[in-house]
Parts: C-alpha cells; sequence; structure tokens
C-alpha cells in the first residue's frame, strides 16, 4: 500500500526544512485577545521579535527556494508568534505562496499553541499541509489536537512523519509533550514503514535531545520518545524550536539515529549562530542503505540573500527487515554528542 502512494521509486529526493518562521504580524492585535498568557508573547514581540524576524527575510527565503526547486519543503513549527486566529489566516496566505499542500508538510510549534483556542479558528486552516496522504491514516484527521497526529506522507522511497509536541504550557514556560496514545501510534507506523523499506524522517518541533534547550522549554516526555526511538529505530529526526543549526544522534541497538535541529529561517540574529537558516536534505537509495547529503543555507545581511554554508554527508547501511544503523563520515566534524551543523 505504501509504496503505491510513492511518486518517484528511485534517485535523489530532496527536501527543505525550515522551522521558527514566526512570520505574522500583532499590529492590530486587540486587548481583548491578550487577557491570558498571549500579553506575554505580545510584549516580547513588541520589544524584541518584530524586529527579530523580519519581512525581508522571509521574502528572500522564498526566491531562495524558488531557485532551488526541492522535491519537498518540511516547517517543523511556530509559523505565529501567540496562536492568534488572525495570525493562522496570515500563516495560510503565506504557505499558499510557498507551494501546494502535496509539496509542503507543516507540524505545529509551542508558538502555536500559545493558548487553548478552537480548532476550526486555527489549525483547521492549516489542515491540507498538515494531513495524511490519503489512505494512509494512523491518527483521527477529522479529530482536533493531538490525536490528529502522526501524520503520514509518502514522497517516494521517503515517509514523512509528522508528531506534534505543540500544547499549551504556563506563562514563562515552552514546553512541549506528546502523550503515550500518539507516541504508542507513533511506534506502529515507525514499525509499518520500516518493514516497507522506507526512509523515515520525524518531523517534530522540540528537539528530543534535553541538552539543547534550557529546561522551561524542554520536551517533558523526551526520555520516554528517545526510548520508543531506540526500539522502534528511524532514519532521522529533524527539529526546530532551539533556533541553531544542529547534529547529533541517538543510539540504538541497531546503530545511531541522526538528530538534526534548524536555526529559525527568519531572525535577523546579531549573533551569526541564531541568523537565519536552513536546511536541505538529499536521499540517495544505495544497493545497502542509504546516503543522505545535507547541507546548509545561511542568510547573508550583506548580500540580503540566502547563500551556501556547510555540507556533510551520512551513510546509513541497512535493508528492508532491520533497522538501519548511521556512521556520520569523518568529514562532517560531529562530534559524539552533537555539534553545531
Amino acid at each position: 500500500m505504501w509504496h503505491q502512494q510513492s511518486q518517484q521509486s528511485n534517485g535523489i529526493f530532496r527536501v527543505a526544512h525550515l522551522s521558527d518562521l514566526h512570520l505574522t504580524s500583532l499590529i492590530d492585535v486587540k486587548i481583548r485577545d491578550l487577557l491570558n498568557k498571549r500579553a506575554l508573547g505580545y510584549l516580547s514581540w513588541r520589544l524584541r521579535r518584530r524586529r527579530e524576524h523580519v519581512p525581508a527575510i522571509l521574502d528572500a527565503l522564498r526566491h531562495d527556494l524558488s531557485g532551488l526547486t526541492p522535491d519537498h519543503i518540511v516547517i517543523t513549527g511556530d509559523l505565529t508568534h501567540i496562536g492568534l486566529p488572525s495570525e493562522f489566516q496570515q500563516a495560510q496566505q503565506w504557505l499558499e505562496t510557498l507551494g501546494a499542500p502535496t509539496d509542503v508538510t507543516i507540524i505545529p510549534g509551542n508558538h502555536d499553541t500559545y493558548v487553548r483556542a478552537p480548532w476550526e479558528d486555527t489549525f483547521a486552516l492549516w489542515t491540507p499541509y498538515m494531513t495524511s496522504d490519503p489512505g494512509l491514516q494512523v491518527g483521527d484527521q477529522q479529530a482536533p489536537g493531538g490525536s490528529f497526529f502522526p501524520s503520514v506522507r509518502v514522497r517516494g522511497h521517503v515517509v514523512l512523519i509528522g508528531a506534534t509536541s505543540a500544547r499549551p504550557s504556563a506563562p514563562f514556560f515552552a514546553t512541549g509533550s506528546l502523550g503515550t496514545a500518539q507516541m504508542a501510534r507513533l511506534g506502529d507506523l515507525l514499525d509499518l514503514t520500516r518493514r516497507q523499506g522506507l526512509f523515515r524522517i520525524l518531523l517534530i518541533h522540540h528537539p528530543p535531545l534535553a541538552a539543547l534547550v534550557q529546561w522551561r522549554k524542554r520536551l517533558t516526555d523526551g526520555a520516554a520518545l528517545i526510548s520508543l526511538l531506540a526500539q522502534h529505530g528511524v532514519e532521522m529526526i529533524i527539529h526546530g524550536h532551539a533556533h541553531r543549526s544542529y547534529v547529533g544522534h541517538i543510539p540504538s541497538a541497531q546503530g545511531e539515529m541522526p538528530v538534526i535541529g534548524v536555526p529559525s529561517a527568519s531572525a535577523r540574529g546579531a549573533n551569526p549562530e541564531r541568523r537565519a537558516a536552513y536546511h536541505v536534505y538529499e536521499v540517495r537509495p544505495l544497493s545497502h542503505g542509504w546516503e543522505v547529503r545535507t547541507s546548509v543555507r545561511n542568510y547573508s545581511p550583506k548580500d540580503r540573500c540566502f547563500v551556501a554554508g556547510t555540507q556533510r554527508a551520512i551513510r546509513m547501511p541497512g535493508s528492508v527487515t532491520g533497522s538501519p544503523h548511521t556512521t556520520i563520515h569523518p568529514h562532517s566534524h560531529a562530534a559524539q554528542h552533537g555539534q553545531r551543523a
């Protein structure tokens, strides 16, 4: 069934990975919308974020993507600042300029779930970009919230598995969690797609590795997720939230699973390590496994465009009947416990 959904069966599949766009404006926000945690988020936007995440970089991003022509675009959350319905409308309009829903996959971030809000006024607007391929649903695609996930999209020899860690949290917190029900469905899905010999990319907003973010921003069930991934295997985990390029790994009995994070794709970044960037992953099947070539596209304030950055290759020996293990090539300079990309 899975291969019948594939659009290509061999050759390189190129994925562009964006995150933490914060592309919306809060200029016309109403006082009545701020009588909760959103007041803190609005204050942060007013004092800092509106000058940090700028439309000119987003325009440069779209221009760079149009020239790159990836096979698929993935956005791992935080398209908004405080999750207002008006922001979801702004983001929907921006997504429509980026590509068709079949070519763009998004998952929620913590800023998109700042407080509880009606599904029909918020995430329902993004459903075409989040829903699973027809016939491949695992969760309840008609239900709001976490039961909608994991989402499943098969593109050639790649399967994009979207998980949501986005949950409303207390003031001054930006934690996330998957929950036991979603993780149970995720485990079954990882086993099924492994048996089909697909290259499994897990999309999540919060990094599974706790050391990447402050305690108040962590994935609260990250240890449980790591245990699940070690048991069922996955070829690659990609995330946002930490606002920096990162390559790490999760050990398992079969080898090491790469964990790759990206910065915000719209940040001016006084610190160059936090400046806007996105990643490109080129997945190529080998006779006995996979090769992934990763490259970073960095925003250049001087040139006002995105330019080529670090490149590295990861080879993953494996077979249809067993979880692949990963080996990062020596020239990648990735340390045992992870390193900036």
